[in-house]
């Protein structure tokens, strides 16, 4: 067999979007036919780092079940879409699933409770507040529906907006501006509340509607707008980071609960381990993509965040937000974020 390639992430192998990672594994023993086969979707291109990490999480996990266990990758959404997969990964037609948390509060509104405007200004409050108890509640809420959380959260980044004409400078600048955002109610609520014009448009859409100026911006993390080549289409880059988002390794409940207990616990720890790995790999890129996407001809703007928050809370956002979430779910995120409104 042939020795193991280095799995090492680098920005030239993540921004190949087209590149898959080596499916090859060295096994330490003999591995058997395999007595579960599971599917493990995803939106993600081939080249992201959640697609990176899974295949290495899913190799882990097939050596250490000693083959009972093997987990086939489908990236890109080629099972279909994000809506199209939540339906799956609930009637068990897909056993695991990479999902935003936006897109996830669709089905369990608690998950969105962190993708609220302008909650963390850094990334120590993020993994405090989602390995902690926010983390845990949104869990226990995921897992009152027939799917659960299988992993720690991973790192889907913070949003910035990028434009092909009008720059984002101020709060002001988002009046009239129409942007794609996806089928997510509280950054469509955002928006409007900042005075832009939202339009929720399904991600594999994306590139044609900004390229045929449908809408004239969209915002999503960097390594989401360098894997799916946005700086092609888009001119600016305002680094507003107004909305941090994860994303929940989702599990279909009745297919996780047929596997043994020692076959859970090695999803898990597998799982988790390529949540941190996955987690690094975003914060890495985050602090890189900026040369790298100036190389390719995007500017970047530098924005005051506080002015765009107080715009924010002189809104009904957070009041608006805290009745739909309820008293408890805003406990929660009050403690983690501050006082809000």
């Amino acid at each position: 067999m042939p020795q193991r390639k280095s799995t090492a992430i680098t920005r030239r192998h993540l921004l190949l979007a087209g590149t898959a990672v080596p499916l090859c594994t060295v096994l330490s023993r003999p591995v058997a036919a395999a007595e579960f086969t599971y599917k493990l979707a995803t939106g993600q291109a081939p080249a992201h780092p959640v697609n990176a990490r899974a295949k290495e999480a899913a190799d882990r996990i097939k050596e250490a079940t000693s083959g009972r266990l093997e987990i086939n990758l489908f990236p890109a959404n080629q099972l279909g879409s994000d809506t199209d997969l939540l339906t799956q990964v609930r009637n068990g037609s897909v056993e695991f699933f990479n999902l935003s948390s936006l897109i996830l509060a669709t089905l369990v509104p608690a998950a969105g409770v962190v993708n609220l405007g302008f909650l963390f200004p850094n990334y120590d409050a993020v993994w405090k507040a989602m390995d902690g108890e926010l983390g845990a509640y949104i869990r226990a809420q995921i897992a009152k529906t027939p799917i659960m959380a299988v992993s720690k959260p991973w790192d889907n980044g913070f949003r910035h907006i990028t434009s092909s004409g009008r720059e984002i400078k101020t709060p002001d600048d988002l009046k009239g501006f129409k942007l794609r955002v996806p089928a997510a109610p509280n950054l469509t609520s955002l928006f409007l509340a900042l005075g832009a014009g939202p339009a929720p448009i399904n991600f594999n859409e994306v590139y044609s509607a900004l390229q045929t100026k449908v809408v004239d911006g969209q915002e999503n993390p960097l390594p989401i707008i360098a894997t799916a080549r946005l700086y092609e289409v888009q001119k600016t880059c305002s680094l507003t980071g107004h909305v941090w988002d994860n994303y929940w390794i989702l599990g279909n409940k009745r297919a996780f609960q047929k596997l043994p207990q020692d076959v859970q616990e090695i999803v898990t720890h597998e799982l988790d381990r390529s949540a941190n790995d996955e987690r690094a790999d975003i914060a890495k890129l985050s602090a890189s993509l900026r040369t790298d996407l100036t190389a390719k001809g995007m500017q970047f703007l530098d924005v005051d965040r506080s002015a765009f928050r107080q715009a924010l809370a002189k809104t009904s956002f957070y009041t608006d937000w805290k009745s739909k979430f309820g008293a408890e779910a805003w406990v929660q995120l009050e403690k983690a974020a501050g006082k809000l409104g």
